[in-house]
């Protein structure tokens, strides 16, 4: 039974997703789809390959990934298919690739040429469909495709380290349903150049020394329930998916509020590393 995935930027209040997905169940009954996320900031590239780029290796081999952010065919935005890490991904060349094959090459990938015979104005609806259920089916990248070599960099929001390896400069990524901050430095790159140094995270004014394994590492379970104070605090962590976060304990938007919200920070704001 083929699974095909959908991430979009397209929300759940208008009927894009709805419309979609009746595509696909109407071109293939036995389709399982699965929503990774519809609530992707509009045309946010970063943010897309973040969600897809820790989602997608939960799912089998031969799952078939839509990528709806960003989609409309222009001279500069061409559509493509590809094989990754055994997945395939269909979405427009505006970067998301770039940013998800950084340490993995695509096995195969094309340049989709099946427009001529659809009139559309919803890409993912009308092409991505079609080239998903023909993959779904067995079908091969080239009957929907021209072979390609290349596909478009994605250099923004990369962190970007000194010749002395001294800082790290990065940038917000992705905020989290707990308005918790995620930035672009993996605990990877982290090790790889701190090197166990003492370090300061620095982000709006705001400082950090140590960073946790987990949220609750924060709070010393010696101290009676009662007496603990430790909702609302701030901590540094790194994440699920092995990213550096900038977080406040038992974050709730309606009450102590989250990181975002707290710290003033948003998408692209910069955090800085300094080692010593």
């Amino acid at each position: 039974m083929p699974i095909i995935t959908l991430t979009t930027d397209f929300g759940t209040k208008d009927p894009s997703v709805g419309a979609v997905k009746g595509a696909i169940y109407s071109e293939l009954k036995e389709a399982t789809v699965v929503d990774i996320s519809h609530q992707i900031d509009a045309f946010n590239i970063a943010q897309t390959a973040y969600v897809i780029n820790n989602s997608y290796k939960s799912f089998p081999e031969g799952t078939i990934h839509i990528i709806g952010v960003d989609s409309e065919l222009n001279k500069e935005n061409k559509h493509i298919a590809l094989l990754l890490d055994h997945h395939y991904f269909i979405c427009p060349d505006n970067g998301i690739i770039a940013m998800l094959a950084s340490k993995i090459k695509p096995e195969k990938i094309v340049e989709i040429n099946i427009h001529d015979a659809f009139s559309t104005s919803f890409p993912v609806l009308d092409i991505f469909v079609k080239a998903a259920c023909h993959i779904a089916r067995g079908g091969t990248l080239e009957v929907i495709g021209k072979s390609i070599v290349s596909f478009k960099n994605a250099v923004e929001l990369s962190p970007i380290v000194n010749k002395e390896k001294t800082e790290i400069k990065a940038n917000i990524i992705y905020i989290d349903n707990y308005g918790n901050l995620i930035t672009n430095i993996t605990q990877t790159l982290m090790n790889e150049i701190g090197r166990e140094r003492p370090f300061e995270i620095s982000a709006r004014g705001y400082t950090f020394t140590k960073i946790f394994s987990k949220y609750s590492d924060i709070v010393n379970f010696d101290i009676p329930k009662a007496q603990r104070q430790n909702d609302g605090k701030k901590l540094a962590i790194y994440n699920s998916c092995g990213h550096l976060e900038l977080a406040i304990y038992r974050s709730n938007l309606k009450t102590v509020g989250g990181a975002a919200d707290l710290f003033g920070l948003k998408y692209r704001d910069r955090v800085s590393i300094k080692f010593y």
